[in-house]
């Protein structure tokens, strides 16, 4: 009886297997047009932007200031100002976000509190950036009167990017396996010391990698700038974290808006710009992950 059940169920099966190559090929042809139509859309896109950006690259457009003469337009100052701005928001963010992680998963209780917490800070994760715009406008700009300033752009940015930093850095040492912490306090280390000279450097191939990618993000964030009133034309540079200034993509920002065809070809080079310094931030992060994976 069990036999004839095991063959009428194998007969089953066989016929089956016609129907399931048809179903693995119909979505194997959807996810290849998929795959085809996104590389195609990039392929045009990079085409496009190089296309009309790469004759605009000189050395005179990365020493000249903005200008309502195209001719003579350049993005030092944008330059420059996304450096300060970027100054301020990698030591807050990356304190700030590694700590917090450490803490939610070294120290901290597993209770409804902790738990509402980690709730938050994934949803913070996916919030549009123009709300952390409005949050550094209210607190940064307004409450604590720091203007239209590097600092005031820096924190909001790190509010921005927080998020993500946490949640990558908390996986990153939820990752590391249990054993070499037992290990650690097998030997007599503390829980400081286990987590600074074990936990650590065991998961910090993911933290940096998750916070680069979080920095890549902030450096071509427009929305929180336009918000908390970042200037798009500026003919200075920066002294101190409290003077004003601009970034890269509010001035891709302000040349895109303007009516001349020129400062169109102009947004194009700038694009060009941000697109090879982001380029080589997630080449350093790749860097970065394979060399600590490889010695941890």
């Amino acid at each position: 009886m069990e036999s004839a059940q095991k063959i009428v169920h194998t007969d089953e099966v066989v016929k089956k297997i016609p129907t399931r190559l048809v179903r693995n090929n119909i979505y194997k042809t959807v996810f290849l047009l998929a795959t085809v139509v996104t590389s195609l859309v990039l392929i045009v896109l990079l085409a496009r932007i190089v296309s009309q950006g790469a004759p605009y690259l000189s050395w005179d457009f990365f020493q000249n200031f903005a200008s309502r003469r195209p001719e003579q337009a350049g993005i030092k100052a944008a330059i420059i100002g996304t450096i300060w701005m970027m100054a301020v928001v990698i030591p807050v963010s990356l304190i700030l976000g590694v700590g917090t992680a450490i803490y939610l998963e070294e120290y901290a209780k597993r209770n409804r509190f902790t738990s509402f917490i980690q709730m938050n800070i994934s949803n913070l994760a996916g919030v549009p950036s123009v709300v952390f715009g409005l949050l550094g406008l209210t607190i940064f700009v307004r409450m604590f009167f720091f203007g239209n300033s590097v600092l005031a752009a820096g924190l909001t940015m790190s509010l921005l990017i927080l998020p993500v930093i946490i949640v990558a850095a908390q996986e990153a040492i939820r990752a590391v396996p249990n054993e070499l912490r037992e290990a650690s306090y097998g030997l007599g280390a503390s829980k400081w010391q286990t987590v600074l000279r074990v936990v650590l450097p065991s998961a910090l191939a993911g933290i940096l990698t998750g916070s680069i990618l979080a920095f890549s993000r902030a450096i071509g964030e427009t929305a929180p700038l336009v918000v908390i009133g970042i200037p798009a034309f500026v003919a200075f540079l920066p002294t101190s974290v409290f003077d004003q200034f601009t970034a890269l993509p509010m001035q891709i920002y302000n040349w895109t808006s303007r009516p001349q065809e020129e400062f169109h070809f102009l947004a194009a080079a700038g694009i060009i710009v941000l697109l090879v310094i982001l380029i080589l931030m997630n080449s350093v992060a790749i860097w970065i992950r394979n060399r600590f994976e490889k010695k941890y």
